[in-house]
């Protein structure tokens, strides 16, 4: 399992892009995905919601379970992506690529964010 060197990772398995005019897109890592099994359903906040770091702000179903999913940062949603919406198995199949879940305008970054080294190490993959 290889993580992009260029994204961000929180320890609750979520990933975040470099912003780009202030805006940073979030999805959950390919170790997650493969642990929830094959998603059937994904519930993404509002656009326009304000989402904080750390808290609860959607949930992914998959055939074995349902999981929280979490913001790594503090902002805005600018954006979700109906692509997963409409077809959840995207998550499984492109965790990085199309299975994005949602896009940020960040307000605050927390500084406990991992490089893709240390998620690695982290989720032992």
């Amino acid at each position: 399992m290889s993580n992009p060197q260029q994204l961000r990772y929180s320890k609750e398995h979520e990933w975040l892009s470099d912003a780009e005019d202030g805006v940073s897109t979030v999805g959950i890592t390919e170790h997650a995905a493969n642990a929830l099994g094959d998603v059937v359903f994904v519930q993404l906040p509002e656009v326009g919601a304000t989402v904080s770091a750390g808290e609860t702000c959607g949930e992914l179903e998959s055939t074995k379970s349902v999981s929280d999913l979490y913001s790594p940062v503090s902002g805005e949603v600018t954006e979700v992506n109906e692509d997963v919406v409409n077809d959840p198995s995207l998550v499984n199949s492109a965790p990085f690529e199309g299975g994005w879940l949602f896009k940020v305008r960040v307000g605050e970054e927390p500084g406990d964010l991992l490089s893709a080294a240390e998620y690695t190490a982290f989720a032992g993959a």
